[in-house]
């Protein structure tokens, strides 16, 4: 009994919830922009490129072509990558898991070149450059 009232406490939250909040209304990918497109239900489109997404970042236009918007509307799933996004997360700028978004800061901040990321590697590697891991 108590699965069928958390049930019904959820419908009730979501419910509210998309009277508030901004749900998925439409969603598509623009393959001559490499984009894909969400359409909110307060009129707004959110548009954002797959390589950015957890999920989509390696997928082909034929993959990013079928777009599926959850019953609630705060979910877009691409079946052909059974891929998830929630789309108050994307509104956030949060296009992944916590461990996905921070792998992809650490990819761009070791590509980042700058006068002074170039000189300190330079006197790292003047001293022998990085230290060796001991051994445990």
């Amino acid at each position: 009994m108590a699965g069928r009232e958390e049930f019904t406490a959820a419908k009730r939250r979501s419910a509210a919830r998309r009277t508030t909040e901004p749900a998925a209304i439409g969603a598509r990918y623009d393959r001559r922009r490499d984009r894909v497109i969400v359409s909110l239900s307060n009129g707004v489109e959110l548009a954002f490129p797959p390589s950015l997404a957890e999920g989509l970042e390696h997928a082909t236009p034929q993959e990013l072509n079928t777009i599926e918007i959850s019953p609630s509307g705060f979910g877009i799933y691409f079946p052909k990558l059974d891929a998830d996004l929630y789309v108050p997360s994307l509104m956030q700028g949060i296009f992944g898991s916590k461990k996905w978004m921070a792998a992809q800061l650490g990819v761009a901040g070791g590509s980042v070149r700058s006068a002074a990321k170039a000189e300190a590697a330079r006197a790292n590697g003047k001293r022998g450059g990085r230290p060796r891991v001991a051994s445990r």
